[in-house]
């Protein structure tokens, strides 16, 4: 009897597989053919040592413009008229008594209180018989003090600190009949919050004002 030789029927890959290794195939073809290209990319900018640190000329300039700020602001400060005699010193004290004397709760009251109180002091130091250096090196830090006062939330506290001090500068030179008045004031200058938020405060500001406005009334008068 012959034997019959039987072989195993070899089974056929798998259709998902050849599905599968044709998608890697697509992928791989994709990813060649659409990446950007390296060259086509901008290169990033390199930091260059002026972008870095500051040169001389730049912080000059820098320094310039804050110079130029500070010149403004000094300069919109309120000033007082020396050139045309008594009349004009007395009209400008008497403007300064007027704003003393109204509503301390009226916005701005103090600011601009201090600011009127600041012209007519800096103006009264170009006068020959006040022209000294304890008045001058006191205007200086008046000037330095109000320099800012537009910017939000400046404290007005400094400004009326040197305005009293310079007054009392003042008398010393040649008012002797003001010390008392004028050490009132530095007093009063240093119990100032420099806010108007409550009454009390808006009462401080009034009570300063109105007296500096007395003492500057007799400042205005030259010394024979």
């Amino acid at each position: 009897m012959a034997d019959i030789n039987i072989q195993r029927k070899k089974s056929s890959p798998s259709p998902w597989l050849l599905v599968l290794l044709a998608a890697v195939v697509l992928a791989v073809a994709a990813y060649f053919f659409l990446r950007p290209d390296s060259a086509d990319e901008p290169a990033p900018a390199a930091a260059t040592p002026e972008a870095a640190a500051p040169t001389p000329d730049t912080l000059a300039a820098a320094a310039a413009v804050d110079q130029a700020t500070r010149r403004a602001a000094i300069d919109a400060i309120p000033q007082g008229d020396t050139t045309t005699g008594a009349a004009d010193n007395t009209e400008t004290t008497g403007a300064l008594a007027t704003l003393a004397a109204s509503n301390p709760a009226a916005p701005d009251y103090a600011l601009h209180g201090l600011q009127k109180l600041t012209g007519t002091l800096v103006a009264l130091t170009d006068r020959d018989d006040l022209r000294d250096p304890a008045i001058g090196e006191q205007r200086d830090n008046l000037t330095s003090a109000t320099a800012r006062l537009g910017e939000p939330n400046a404290s007005l506290r400094p400004g009326f600190v040197a305005a009293a001090g310079l007054i009392r500068a003042m008398q010393q030179k040649a008012y002797p009949e003001l010390e008392a008045p004028a050490n009132n004031l530095v007093s009063l200058a240093g119990q100032l919050s420099g806010r108007s938020a409550t009454a009390a405060e808006q009462r401080q500001n009034q009570q300063f004002l109105t007296q500096a406005a007395a003492a500057v009334r007799v400042l205005s008068e030259p010394k024979n």
